[in-house]
């Protein structure tokens, strides 16, 4: 075991945790002492955490293969865990790959091989395929969000890359529910259940706000109106759904982003951004935006059009209320529409009409500099705070990337920068900022 008690302080200072959770702590032991572990636990409860820190703890820094594979549903969830390990300050190599960017990106990425590969089905099977690095080494295997992994739309790659690991050790699978039988070809034999399903539901309220009218656009723009200033996610089903909701909101003033699977890759990573640097309070979304995406605490949640699966369901509610938050989530029913049998019991939310101010504050600039060229989020707060001529309160936060960065400032100080700013010189880098 190459970690120690230091260490794992040490990474969690530089996350700025205090102290782990039940679920963390007893994922620690259970993972450590185990070979086949399952983590069940809502939404926002850390479970990310509870595996990486023993996986760091049990890799080799001899070793120059790949040790330990995560495979993750969605592109965004690959990102983020990714980020999370560069954030732990580990030392070791991590490299996430994904459809959705260039085959060549990954070969560079991958010309060094990263102890720690995370990756969706279809490219890691790309990448198998193609035989880029030795399986031989690979001891532990992730499965997060499983119950999406293991669908069956999935299922064909997924048994093909199991069945390519000859030498597994450990197998981790993570979910916010348990809605699915494993398969077999697994090989998830006696596992730990760490099941901490039931923590913290109680803290989410769930409404309904009946509309008149079958579009419910009106009555939405109510509800938004009443709830204010307040973060928040919009859930339709369908992507030309969430088109028909974001022109009726731009007809509303009403400031907002867009997340679902038929937007560019770009596009997608940059509208979860600004929602996360408070430039966009609200977004409107699919489910694929229910699990596994780093975003803020949110209040609410809005049930648009009603979701088909209690699983689909329980994800979104899952955005809000996380660990020890209070949030709620709005059910948006037609006067003449039947609710499904898993969405009982629900408070009736009456819509008063009182506009509560909404305002944007922050604004996003693009910068053409970020990991690659040795910049740092200290080297960017520099900029803005010396040339800028800003203070430590307009500078907002700053998401570095590997050839990128961006920052949320003021709304009104926006282009001033851009025109301070844009043809500056960052660690020796001619830099263009502007607006996104």
């Amino acid at each position: 075991m190459a970690n120690s008690i230091k260490e794992q302080r040490d990474i969690l200072d530089k996350l700025k945790i205090k102290s782990l959770n039940p679920m963390q702590e007893e994922a620690l032991i259970a993972i450590k002492h185990t070979t086949n572990t399952v983590i069940l636990s809502p939404t926002g409860t850390g479970k990310t955490l509870a595996f990486l820190l023993p996986i760091i703890a049990g890799l080799d820094r001899n070793s120059t293969d790949v040790q330990a594979l995560i495979l993750v549903p969605s592109r965004e969830l690959a990102i983020q865990i990714e980020q999370v390990i560069r954030e732990m300050g580990s030392g070791y190599k991590v490299n996430a790959v994904y459809g959705g960017r260039s085959i060549s990106r990954d070969k560079i990425a991958l010309k060094h091989t990263p102890s720690i590969l995370i990756g969706t089905p279809g490219r890691i099977a790309d990448h198998f395929g193609r035989e880029r690095f030795a399986k031989e080494s690979i001891k532990t295997l992730v499965l997060d969000e499983f119950d999406k992994s293991l669908e069956i739309g999935f299922e064909y790659e997924m048994r093909g890359i199991i069945n390519e690991l000859p030498s597994i050790e450990k197998r981790i699978l993570t979910s916010a529910t348990q809605e699915i039988e494993v398969p077999s070809f697994v090989k998830l034999e006696n596992p730990v259940i760490i099941d901490y399903l039931q923590e913290g539901v109680t803290n989410l309220a769930i409404k309904t706000v009946i509309s008149s009218s079958k579009n419910k656009l009106n009555t939405l723009v109510n509800l938004l109106n009443q709830l204010g200033g307040q973060p928040g996610i919009i859930f339709c089903n369908l992507k030309d759904t969430i088109k028909n909701v974001s022109d009726f909101l731009n007809k509303n003033n009403i400031n907002h982003g867009c997340f679902y699977g038929g937007m560019e890759q770009k596009e997608r990573e940059r509208s979860l951004i600004k929602f996360r640097n408070g430039t966009h309070q609200i977004i409107i979304a699919t489910d694929l935006a229910a699990r596994g995406l780093d975003i803020p605490e949110i209040k609410y949640i809005v049930h648009y059009q009603l979701p088909l699966k209690i699983e689909e369901f329980t994800h979104r509610n899952g955005r809000t209320a996380r660990v020890n938050a209070s949030g709620t989530a709005y059910v948006l029913q037609w006067e003449k529409e039947s609710l499904p049998d898993f969405i009982t019991n629900t408070e009736i939310e009456t819509i008063t009409k009182q506009s509560v101010k909404r305002s944007q504050y922050w604004e996003t600039l693009f910068i053409s500099g970020g990991r690659k060229d040795k910049i740092s989020k200290g080297d960017i707060a520099g900029l803005f705070f010396k040339q800028g001529k800003i203070n430590k309160d307009q500078l907002g936060i700053i998401e570095l990337k590997e050839d990128c960065t961006f920052v949320a400032v003021p709304v009104t100080i926006a282009d001033q920068l851009v025109n301070l700013l844009n043809n500056s010189r960052l660690k020796k880098k001619k830099i263009r900022v502007t607006r996104i």
